[in-house]
């Protein structure tokens, strides 16, 4: 057993002492994304990269996306694209301009993409111009106000690409600049709002520990986001999934 998977066999002990009710954000994600998917027939992904749910997680992935009649997925990033093994029509392009006709989407979705936008509002009015009257945004993303994103805007740049490896196992190329420019409550709804979007949720909620690596502060970790599952510490919690509707002029 390698040194990875012997700090992941005793963090799943901790957490299931020290945390038992805590849930992986992708966890929650895919299950609002299930709950959603299957009444929807035309269905936009941005920044779809090269896989909707992690890795682990390809068979639950095509479950998902079964009964979708039509599945986009738009990113900048040609080469996670070519890599996309559940959605087969990709395009690559900028959210900013996104060329599809008015009304034409069920459904769109973002995972961890809103905090890597210059210009979200722009961004989501394009979002809220491809929409069918009736259809739903949902984007997953970090709450600045939390303490991993904290951390992660207070680090030196040429260190980040490298603890993220360290950590999460994720390559340097798959990490890009973040802005956090939509990614507080108050935020994502005076942008939703002004644009014209109806409010249907913004849940602020917390995510497995990221020092796993370090056993001895993973337990602190633990422990701080067990208090953040309190109602008292909620502002802080680590991540927002917001889920809003264009209206129904009908």
């Amino acid at each position: 057993m390698n040194i990875r998977r012997r700090c992941y066999k005793i963090y799943w002990r901790l957490q299931s002492v020290i945390a038992p009710s805590l849930k992986y954000s992708q966890t929650i994600y895919e299950e609002i994304l299930r709950k959603y998917s299957t009444a929807k027939k035309y269905w936009l992904d941005l920044g779809c990269g090269h896989q909707l749910l992690p890795p682990w997680r390809a068979d639950q992935e095509r479950e998902v996306v079964q009964h979708v009649k039509l599945l986009v997925g738009l990113d900048y990033d040609f080469k996670s694209l070519m890599k996309h093994k559940t959605i087969h029509h990709r395009i690559q392009g900028d959210i900013s301009v996104l060329h599809f006709a008015d009304n034409c989407f069920d459904l769109v979705t973002s995972n961890m993409v809103i905090e890597h936008l210059k210009e979200p509002k722009t961004q989501l009015a394009e979002v809220f111009r491809v929409l069918k009257p009736g259809g739903i945004l949902i984007f997953h993303t970090p709450n600045i106000l939390g303490y991993d994103t904290t951390i992660a805007r207070l680090a030196p740049k040429p260190l980040i690409g490298k603890l993220i490896y360290f950590f999460q196992s994720r390559k340097e190329e798959d990490v890009f600049p973040a802005y956090y420019r939509l990614n507080s409550h108050n935020s994502i709804k005076k942008a939703a709002i002004s644009i014209g979007f109806q409010i249907k949720h913004i849940r602020l909620i917390v995510s497995t520990a990221q020092l796993v690596m370090i056993p001895p502060l993973v337990i602190l970790e633990l422990m701080f986001i067990r208090a953040l599952m309190t109602g008292y510490c909620k502002p802080f919690r680590t991540n927002i999934i917001a889920i809003l509707q264009k209206p129904n002029f009908e």
